[in-house]
This record gives C-alpha cells, structure tokens and sequence, in this order.
C-alpha cells in the first residue's frame, strides 16, 4: 500500500525519549515535535462543548500534517519532488482484440506501476516503467507514449487536461529520477572503491543505525500510549452517566491525541529510514550488477577453455597413438588434463562417477600426423542462407482444419524450416556424448541417469522451433555418418504414409545402438497445435546388455490464431531397463502463468527393481538436468489425493548435461543447432531417396520459397497418384483372390520384439548398398 510518509521527527538527530508513567501529555508532544508547545498543547486541549469528536478531530488531523520533518545530519540529499506519488486511471493499449484497457497507474520514486484495479495495489503489479531510462513522446488527443527498454507503452488519458498533468508529473519525475541516479552513482562502475566513498558508506550505516533506534523509541512509545488509551477507555465505559464523564472524556481525548501524534512520528522515523537506504541502493546495485557482469565473463572464459579441452580429448580419444608420438604441446596439455581428471576421481570420498557435461565445440579439422599420409577430417558447414522475410495469414489456411490431421493438410513452405521430420529425429543425436559416458557406467542407476538425461536433451533445440518439418514421402530415407567424429552412423526410412510413420536405427562405435518406430498425430485445436508422438524408443549398450525403453511427450504450439508461437512439452516418460528392472519416472510440467515453479521444469526418481529410490534428477528440458543421490528418506505430510508425501534427503546435485549454445545468428537461421546446420548439407555417395536430395527442401533452404511451394505441390500430387495406383491393384488382387501384399519399406522390417511389441527395425544392407554405390532398389520418389 502506499502511503505518504515524511522524515521523522527527532531532537538533535535522535528520537525524543519520553519519562514513563503519568507524564504530561503536552510534555511528551513538545519533546516528539521538537520545539515550544504552548500553542500545540492549547490546540490539543478539547473543547467543553458537548460535541468532542467534530472539532477537535479536525484540528488533530490538521496538527499531525503540520508535524516538522527534519533533514538528517551530515546527509545532504538533493530536493526531490518527485518522491511524492501521483496516481489515477489511464488507458493502456494491450493488443488488437481487446485495444486500449483501463488501468490504475501509480507514479512514486521514478517508477510508473499499473494494476488492473486498485485493490491489486496490495498484491499483484502488473508492470512497471523507470523513468530515469524512459523517452517521453506526447501524441494527438489526449495520447502519450513511454518508450523504455525497447518497449513502448501507449496510454490516453480522458481529457486534455488530465493528459498535461500526468504529462507534468511524469516529466518531473523522470528528472527527479535521473538526478538521483547520477547523486547516489558518484563512485564509478568499477575500479578500486574511494577512501571518502567508504567513509560515506560507514556516515550511512550509522545514520540508519541511529534510524532503528529511533525506530524501537517510538515502538515503546506507541506501545505505552496504546496502553494507556485503553486504560483510559475502559474507565469511561465504567463511568458512563456520572459526573465525572466530562473529565474523563478529557484525558481519553488527551491520550488519544498523544498515540496519534506518536504514530505519526513512527511512520516519519520508518520514512527516514527508507530514504537513507533508497538514496544509496542505486549505487549499491550498480556495484553488484559489476560483479555479475565480472562473473559471467569468468563463467564465458570458463565454458571456451572447456570446448578446447573437450576437443582435445576427443581428438585424443579418436587417435591415441598418433598425440603420444608427436612431441607438439597438444598432447602434453591433454595428459595433464586427463591426469588431473584421474586424480579428482581417485580422491572423491564417495567413490561415486562424477557427472559432468563438456561442451562441444563447433567441428573443425584436424590432421593425423602419425604418418607419411596426412588425412584431413571435413569441416561442416556452420551457416546457411538466412530466412526471408515472408509474410502469410495462417488464421486463413487454419480456420477450416479444425480437429484434422495435419499431415493431411496442405501447408505452403511459409510454415516449414527446411528439414524432414527424418532428420528431425536424427537430431536427437545432438548430445550422443551422454550414451557414450552411459556405455562406460559400471553402475546400471548412474547409467540409467545418463540415459533419463539424454532422454530430456532432445528437446532443448525445440524451444525455439515452432516451425513444422517437412512430412517425407513414402519411401524417403535419411542417412547420417559421423562415425569419424562421433563413432556413430544413422539411417531412417518413412516407412507408411497414413499415418505417418518413421523407422531409425542408429549404430555406434562406442558400445550401444539405438533404434525406434515412432507415429506422429497431429490434431489442430482452434488456439493451439498438439503433437503426439506414438511409438518406444529403445536403447541396448553392448558391454552390460543392459536395453532401455522409453516414449515421447506430447508436444504443443500455442497462440495459433494471435500472439507470438511458442511451444511446450508435457506429460510423463517411463524409462525401464529391461536387464534390471529399474525405472525412472520424468514428469514435464506443464507451463502456467499463474504457477510458482521454474518454466520448463523435469523432475524424476530413479528406483531399482525393489522400488527403492536412489537418484533425484531435476532441471529443465530446455537448458540443464542434474542428479542427487538419495541418503536418507522419510515420510512427510500427506500430498494430494490422501497419499502420503515422501521426503528425501539428497547429496549435492551432479550435472549430468547442460545445453549447448546457439551458433551465432540462429535466430535467422531458423534457430537451428550445430548439428541442425550440417543435417541438410549435401553429401555425395547418399541414397537417391535422402532428404538431402529432396528438391523443394533444397529451395526453401536456399530461400527461394515460391519456387519450393511449386516443388511441394508437385511431389505431393505425385505421392497421391501412386497411392491411388496401389489401392487400384489391391482391388484388383482382392476381386482376382489373390493375396494382397501392401507397401514394403526397403530398409526396415516389421518384426515383435522382446516385448511383443510389433515395430520397424532394420533389416540392414544400406551400407553395404552405399560402399557398392548400388542404389537400383530405391524408386524415384523426387
């Protein structure tokens, strides 16, 4: 709430201490308001009319606004109007389906608040505007514009003379902010602080010191006097019809001044408590925004020496024998540090496998030097053509596939990112580091963090895709080698049409394969899009045999119709280890305005077999997760639904994997990854099916976009005329009685697995295939 507030009122910097216990009255006001009180107690004395509580009040009121308000010694402040709060209804703009809303502003201490109500004041602020960095344009009737920070705030007021006051107040307060700003910032931004800076700073601490004695005297006042009202109230109920009422209703009316005027002079003490700490805070946040900024830089420094360290290690890794030989200071460099990282291990207490992520670095070459023959690695490419700038109504092509299948409905290029849904799953591969370091796990509950982990990352280069991928035609496969730099190659095939259904299988070098049969089903609902993927993920590491299962959250895009897209994951995965049994639970919050937690948030439980809990993972899907080793657990109050809440108490928490940044200029790249960007690159000796090769893909990317829609329609009228021939031909076969055999992909075969499960797993020969340049089984699907 707030409330005009003035310096207290205090004898010679200090609060007036008052004797206890039957003192007068008029005494105690002279010692609070500093001065002669002669004139003061004759105003206080009430008056023998009958009527005490007319007059007198408003000559009480009139008395505590005229109360002195002394400056503080040794602080000079400048004179500052525009402490003083200005508040009334203005007209915010807030968007093009609702326009200009009333809303209650407040302007106090260079900052202009608006609430929806004024009731609101007391707990919800639904914006707030500095003036001392905000630009101040007046408009035509009754209009004016903030501008602050990059965002502009259109407001109306309801007349041409409310507009100029607030205009006035406004402008006031902006000069009495930044004059503020550039009083309390007289040491700079950084460097060494002053002598006489840290002797103001000790003046401060002792003034406010002095200000909370000053504070805890009039506390006691307040109490006594309070004390004393009551006393005194009591004994005039007591005496109510004798003669002694008009004596008594003296001294009530003398006490009940005397509160009033000790209450005013304890707001006007926490008044100058609170200017004293609001005329330094600015130079106090400003010395602490430096050691934010010196930190990040140290965080920044910290992150590239880990990306060069991460590269030679992998370099390392790859080729052994060839660092060992070369006497260059790479490889010392790099035996330093791996014997430092074998050193930390040896003396962890816990004899526990740390969990830390290195961050990647963007592919470069490097050259073996272990021979005559120099071989060098490729570079991948690190940018693509940036995205034009077209505008189209999707509210006009949407409005009528309410509740369809997207896959079904004829989108133009404006709402794709130039990348198959095959190679959208290959992007999961983006952090195949974790299964590496899974693969190496003698523990099968560390191990199975790393995979709940890995699990979560491929969602983090979502955030901010809200484009759709290309739906790959019938027959599109999608190749990706990077056994050289990863030790991992991957295929996919789309194995059906309707519904759409991809298969992909992943091989790795370094002790694990991957493989799924994911369906997608898309329903459009008026005000958001969800996807939702069917189909299990499966994971099996070569060394322990160990095989993971897992599924996908549902996925959705929001603001369909207005405002600006964004996305979200929610729902739960289940993770089981088929060896061993042990699950881990993950559930992705859902985002709500009005929730408390972290966006974006994952929590999970790792347990064993038995069900006890032996790993905490936490973090978001969008930037880090983390795990804590359970140590103890306890049943605590009851949760929802009657069950009874677990406690758990954790050691510090490992991180187990931390986003990688953006390239830079993601943002017109289609906000696509490191490895996003080299998805689509062409390569030579690939299938004449890949994605890579796929024509109004290629043009997209190269922004030529009218010219990829011509492309799209073409291949899709294709792909519905062959459809058409092959249920022509199972009629026919069905009239003739000869059995009917539907669509059979080239790669992938439907087969039950372990857990009677019928999916797509690779029946192989693509590579083969690839090292013979044998492509006369692929049809010509471009």
């Amino acid at each position: 709430i707030h409330c005009c507030i003035h310096t207290a009122a205090v004898t010679g910097g200090r609060a007036a201490t008052v004797p206890p216990g039957g003192d007068d009255p008029t005494l105690q006001l002279r010692l609070l308001t500093g001065g002669n009180s002669t004139q003061t107690a004759a105003a206080l004395r009430p008056s023998r009319r009958s009527n005490v509580g007319g007059q007198e009040r408003g000559d009480m009121n009139e008395l505590v606004r005229c109360l002195p308000s002394p400056t503080l010694p040794g602080l000079h402040l400048p004179c500052l109007d525009g402490l003083d709060t200005y508040r009334g209804w203005l007209f915010k703009w807030t968007n093009y389906l609702k326009g200009y809303q009333r809303r209650w502003f407040v302007l106090s201490n260079g900052l202009l608040s608006y609430y929806r109500t004024q009731a609101e004041m007391a707990h919800t602020c639904r914006g707030t505007i500095p003036l001392a960095t905000a630009h101040i344009e007046v408009g035509d009737t009754c209009h004016l514009v903030l501008t602050s920070g990059g965002r502009s705030y259109h407001l109306k007021a309801t007349s041409e003379g409310e507009c100029q006051r607030w205009v006035s107040a406004l402008q006031q307060a902006k000069a009495n902010a930044t004059l503020l700003m550039h009083h309390s910032d007289d040491s700079g931004d950084e460097g060494p602080v002053p002598q006489e800076d840290r002797a103001l700073t000790q003046g401060v601490l002792k003034t406010l010191a002095s200000k909370l004695d000053d504070l805890s005297t009039c506390n006691e006042l307040i109490g006594k006097h309070g004390a004393a009202l009551q006393r005194s109230l009591s004994e005039l109920e007591e005496l109510r019809g004798s003669s002694e009422s008009t004596d008594k209703v003296k001294a009530v009316n003398e006490r009940a001044t005397l509160f009033r005027i000790t209450s005013n002079a304890m707001i006007n003490a926490c008044r100058d408590f609170l200017d004293v700490a609001e005329s330094h805070s600015r130079r106090w946040q400003k010395a602490l925004q430096h050691e934010r900024e010196q930190r990040h830089h140290l965080e920044e420094t910290i992150e590239q020496l880990a990306k060069q360290h991460n590269s030679l290690e992998r370099a390392w890794r790859e080729n052994p024998t060839s660092y060992t030989a070369n006497p260059s200071p790479c490889p010392v460099f790099l035996a330093v540090g791996v014997e430092r990282s074998q050193e930390g291990d040896a003396s962890d207490e816990n004899d526990e496998a740390e969990f830390f992520d290195a961050m990647e670095d963007s592919p470069a070459f490097i050259t073996d030097t272990s021979g005559t023959n120099h071989m060098l690695r490729r570079t991948r490419r690190s940018r693509i053509p940036d995205k034009p700038n077209y505008s189209l109504n999707l509210w006009s092509i949407m409005k009528n596939c309410i509740g369809k299948d997207l896959s079904k409905i004829p989108m133009p290029v404006n709402f794709n990112e130039p990348l198959s849904m095959l190679q959208r799953l290959t992007e999961d591969l983006e952090y195949s580091e974790l299964l590496d370091r899974a693969a190496r796990c003698d523990s099968s509950l560390e191990q199975m963090c790393l995979v709940a982990a890995f699990s979560v990352s491929s969602y983090s280069t979502t955030v901010h895709r809200t484009a759709k991928p290309f739906n790959p035609l019938l027959g599109e496969t999608y190749e990706l080698d990077r056994l050289e730099e990863y030790g991992y190659r991957s295929i996919c095939e789309q194995v059906s049409h309707h519904p759409p259904a991809a298969a992909h299988h992943v091989t790795s070098q370094r002790g694990w394969t991957l493989w799924q049969h994911i369906t997608i089903d898309s329903k459009f609902r008026g005000k958001y899009i969800s996807v939702v993927p069917f189909g299990n993920i499966h994971l099996q590491f070569h060394s322990s045999g160990n095989h993971y299962v897992w599924s996908k959250v549902t996925s959705t895009v929001h603001n369909i119709i207005v405002g600006k897209l964004w996305i979200d994951q929610s729902g739960d995965i289940d993770i089981v280890n088929n060896t061993t049994k042990d699950t881990c639970r993950l559930k992705f919050s859902p985002y709500s305005y009005f929730s408390r937690e972290v966006p974006r948030k994952v929590t999970g439980v790792v347990e064993d077999r038995e069900g006890t809990a032996h790993y905490i993972l936490s973090g978001t899907w969008d930037d880090i997760m983390e795990s804590a080793k359970i140590v103890d657990s306890s049943q605590g109050c009851g949760g929802s639904e009657g069950k009874q809440k677990t406690v758990y108490q954790t050691l510090q928490p490992k991180l187990l994997w931390k986003k990688y940044p953006l390239p830079d200029n993601a943002e017109n790249m289609h906000f696509f990854s490191s490895l996003a960007l080299t998805l689509n690159e062409p390569e030579e000796g690939v299938a004449p099916t890949d994605s890579r090769l796929r024509p109004d893909q290629r043009l997209m990317e190269a922004g030529l976009w009218d010219e990829a829609n011509v492309q799209k329609q073409r291949l899709e009228e294709c792909q519905r005329l062959e459809r058409k021939k092959r249920e022509v031909q199972a009629n026919q076969a069905l009239e003739e009685g000869q059995d009917i055999e539907g669509y059979q992909p080239l790669w992938f075969e439907k087969r039950t697995d372990e857990t009677r499960e019928n999916t797509y797993v690779y029946r192989g020969g693509y590579w083969e295939a690839k090292d013979r340049q044998d492509w006369s089984q692929c049809p010509e699907i471009f």
